[in-house]
Formats: structure tokens, C-alpha cells, sequence
């Protein structure tokens, strides 16, 4: 994909295309600050809307972020890395939390009837009582929110345990299920959306408006098929990058498949 958009292309999107390859190729490094809109928009002769525009789009994008009264900056780039596919064996291996580099806050537990979204997937009547772990993320280092999430627990697998307290598990919270239900896990699904937020999870994380979130709800099951757990994430869409590595399986090809898909 090129960025020469040619002298056809609005001049707005013009200046985000060489800002951004500014910002890409170095010129301005994460955290420096822009010049002021006064100087880029006598830089590029445009006017002040033009270039707010510009900066708008930038912004959008997730490339660089207003601080209200200091001025604009080039954002982090760096992106949490999820990896769906090995986080049981790894959890397994070291029986730790395994994003040590996260601050974890429960922020409720308790009995609740189960959203209509998620008891669609549980396999359950709306309003289903279950034992739900709501949770707030947060890089240790910036204190910045990276996850909003909750994990919905079969009510005769979690009442009455200590899975009802507001209090971050001593291992992973699967293994805890394990644990109180004498079943392992055997097999889990992912459903990934990506989406705008809604007003309370744009607050919560800190977005600009218009910023998309990726919103996982990940169901996992026993060997004799129940349901063990299910549980949501929600990031913000440009601080996430997904890893999935798998086998390709070797499979018959039909006479008439197509042979580039």
C-alpha cells in the first residue's frame, strides 16, 4: 500500500500521509511533541482547518494524541501481544499470572443474572443467575487502562467459593475452576468484533472519539462438553496486535477448488 496519494487527493490527507511518514521513517519519535498547528499549517500553506483536519486524521489513527494544554505528541507505538492459542500451556508451565507487565483490579464479584450476549453463548435462559468477575487492566509503567473485561462462571462451579471475592486469584483463574469443579479444560472458542465503544467503555479506556475497540468473547469447555467459563476482553484497537500460529493440516484439494485460495 502507497501513501503517494497524488495532488488530486484532498491536501488534508496530503499532510497526514507526509506527517505520518515523518513519524514512521523517525523525524518524530514516540513522545516528542509536533510543532505548534501556527507553524505546520505555515509549513504546508494551508489554513488552520486544513491542518486540524490533517492532525484529526492522524489522531484517528491512533499515531499521536492531544494533551489538553502542553500540545500534540506521537503516541507509543508499542502493542500488547495476544496469543490465544498457547496461553493454557504457558499458564500451565509456570501456574503465574502471565501479564506480569499488567496491574489487575477486580473491580466487582458476586452472583448476577447473565447479560442476554453472553447467555446466548453459555446456552442459557437471560438472566441465568452466574458468578461474574468483572476486571480493569492497567500498564504498570504509564498507569494507563489496556482491558476492560469479565469472566462469567457456572453458578454451581463458583457460589459459595472464594471466586465471589473482589481479590486477583493466586494463578490463573482457570486453573482455579479446574480446581473447584474437578474438570479440565479441553477445548475453547473465540469470537472476535471489532467495534466502536460504547460511551462508558470510551471513558474507561481514555478514547478519542471515533477509536474502535476489539471486543473477544473466548468460551471454554470441558471434555464432556460444559460450559467451565466464559469471558470478554475489550481493548483498544490500536494498542492490540493478534498472534495466532497454527498447524496447516494437510487436506484432500476437490478436482474443480480453485488452486489460489
Amino acid at each position: 500500500m502507497t501513501e503517494d496519494l497524488g495532488a488530486r487527493a484532498p491536501k488534508y490527507l496530503q499532510i497526514a500521509a507526509q506527517l505520518r511518514r515523518e513519524v514512521r521513517e523517525g523525524m518524530f519519535k514516540p513522545d516528542n511533541r509536533l510543532p505548534a498547528e501556527t507553524a505546520l499549517a505555515e509549513r504546508f500553506r494551508v489554513s488552520p482547518v486544513t491542518l486540524r483536519n490533517a492532525i484529526g486524521v492522524l489522531r484517528a489513527e491512533g499515531l499521536i494524541e492531544s494533551r489538553h494544554g502542553v500540545g500534540t505528541f506521537v503516541r507509543e507505538s508499542r502493542r500488547l501481544h495476544r496469543r490465544s492459542r498457547d496461553r493454557y500451556g504457558r499458564a500451565r508451565q509456570d501456574r503465574q499470572l502471565l501479564t506480569s507487565h499488567l496491574r489487575h483490579e477486580i473491580v466487582f464479584a458476586g452472583r448476577v443474572p447473565v447479560p442476554a450476549h453472553i447467555a446466548e453463548v453459555m446456552g442459557v435462559e437471560p438472566d441465568t443467575e452466574v458468578v461474574v468477575r468483572r476486571r480493569h487492566l492497567f500498564d504498570r509503567e504509564t498507569g494507563k487502562p489496556e482491558e476492560i473485561g469479565a469472566s462469567y462462571l457456572p453458578a454451581e462451579i463458583a457460589t459459595g467459593t472464594f471466586l465471589e471475592e473482589p481479590t486477583v486469584t493466586p494463578k490463573g483463574l482457570f486453573l482455579c475452576v479446574e480446581d473447584l469443579s474437578g474438570k479440565r479444560y479441553a477445548t475453547a472458542r473465540d469470537q472476535w468484533i471489532a467495534r466502536l465503544p460504547t460511551a462508558e467503555e470510551s471513558a474507561l479506556l481514555g478514547l478519542f472519539t471515533g477509536t474502535p475497540v476489539m471486543h473477544v468473547i473466548h468460551t471454554a469447555r470441558a471434555e464432556d462438553d460444559t460450559i467451565l467459563e466464559v469471558s470478554e476482553s475489550i481493548w483498544p484497537a490500536d494498542r492490540i496486535m493478534i498472534i495466532d500460529e497454527y498447524a496447516v493440516e494437510p487436506t484432500a484439494t476437490a478436482p474443480d477448488a480453485p488452486s489460489d485460495v
